[in-house]
C-alpha cells in the first residue's frame, strides 16, 4: 500500500464522518422544530397534584369602610338612633398554596447526548480510524512476504536454461532480468574477488544482482555496448558483475543470497541482500565499447 493509497483512504474515511456530522445536526434541528407537547411529558403524579386546587374559589378579605370625621361645629345635637347590635367581623378566607418541587432523574438512554459530546465522540473515532489504517499499512509494508514476490525465495528457473540464456550469438553478456526478484541474474567470473568469498553470493557460475542503484536508488539498466550497468540518473557505472567503475556510487551494486537446489533450480533469497565495498581491482574488464550515458 502506497503513501498515496493511504492518504486517499484518510481523505474518504474524514469526508465520510464529516458528512454523518452534517446529518446528525440537520436530524437534531428537525426533531426540536417537531417535538411533543411538553404537558406529555409530565409525570401523572404531578399533573393530579397541579389539578388539585382547580374548583375552589378564593374570596378577598373584607375591609372595613372608614368612618366619616364628626362636624367640626355642630348647631344642634342628633337625637340618638337606637342602637342596633353590630354584626361580627367576617374573618378572610383564604387557601394556603404550598409548592412541592419533585425531582425526578432522567437515565442517560433518555437524554440523549449532547451536541459538544458528539462532535467529540465523532472527532476521536476519525483519528482513530484513520490511526489504524496508517498503521495497518505500515505493518503491510513492513510485513514479510514469506508466500511469494519480493522479500521471499524466487526460483528463477533451471541452471541450465538460465546460463543458455546469458550469452548472444557473439559471445556478449546478456543479463536475464527476474522482475519478481528485482534481480539481473549474470555469469560470475571464474575466480571471486576476497570480497564475495563465503558470502553465498555465487552458484553454479551464476550471480543475483539487485537493480537498485546504490546511490540514489533509481533502477540501473544494461548497457549492451559497454557491457556494463549504467545509472541515468546521475551516471555511476558497475562492470558486468555489478563492480563499481565510476560515479557518485559509494559501492558495487548489492546483490542476493543464491542457492541451487536438488532438482537444478536456481533459488534468489531476496530478503538477503549483500552490501560490498568498491572493488580494489576490477574482476572482468570494463568497459569495453561505446558507454551508454
Amino acid at each position: 500500500m502506497t503513501t498515496t493509497n493511504l492518504i486517499l483512504i484518510g481523505v474518504a474515511v474524514v469526508a465520510i464522518f464529516g458528512a454523518m456530522g452534517a446529518f446528525a445536526i440537520a436530524f437534531r434541528r428537525t426533531s426540536r422544530d417537531t417535538r411533543p407537547d411538553w404537558e406529555s411529558q409530565v409525570e401523572p403524579d404531578a399533573r393530579r397534584a397541579d389539578q388539585s386546587l382547580r374548583g375552589v374559589r378564593v374570596e378577598p378579605p373584607v375591609v372595613a369602610e372608614p368612618e366619616p370625621e364628626a362636624a367640626a361645629v355642630t348647631t344642634a345635637e342628633p337625637e340618638p338612633e337606637p342602637e342596633t347590635p353590630a354584626e361580627p367581623e367576617r374573618e378572610p378566607v383564604g387557601v394556603t398554596v404550598v409548592e412541592v418541587q419533585r425531582v425526578v432523574e432522567v437515565s442517560p438512554e433518555e437524554a440523549g447526548i449532547t451536541r459538544r459530546q458528539f462532535f467529540n465522540r465523532a472527532l476521536g473515532a476519525t483519528f482513530g480510524l484513520w490511526g489504524a489504517g496508517l498503521g495497518l499499512g505500515f505493518l503491510a509494508y513492513f510485513w514479510p512476504r514469506v508466500s511469494g514476490g519480493f522479500g521471499a525465495d524466487i526460483n528463477a528457473g533451471n541452471v541450465n536454461d538460465i546460463i543458455g540464456e546469458l550469452r548472444d550469438a557473439d559471445g556478449n553478456v546478456v543479463p536475464l532480468f527476474i522482475p519478481e526478484a528485482r534481480a539481473y541474474i549474470v555469469p560470475a567470473p571464474a575466480r571471486l574477488s576476497e570480497q564475495f568469498e563465503g558470502r553465498q553470493v555465487e552458484a553454479a557460475g551464476l550471480m543475483a544482482l539487485y537493480q537498485r542503484c546504490v546511490h540514489l536508488g533509481c533502477r540501473v539498466p544494461w548497457c549492451a555496448t559497454s557491457q556494463g550497468f549504467e545509472c541515468p540518473c546521475h551516471g555511476s557505472k558497475y562492470n558486468e558483475i555489478g563492480e563499481y567503475f565510476a560515479g557518485p556510487a559509494p559501492r558495487n551494486l548489492d546483490r542476493f543470497v543464491v542457492e541451487v537446489t536438488d532438482s537444478n533450480d536456481f533459488i534468489i533469497h531476496t530478503g538477503t541482500i549483500v552490501e560490498t565495498p568498491r572493488a580494489p581491482a576490477p574482476s572482468v574488464e570494463y568497459p569495453r565499447g561505446p558507454s551508454c550515458i
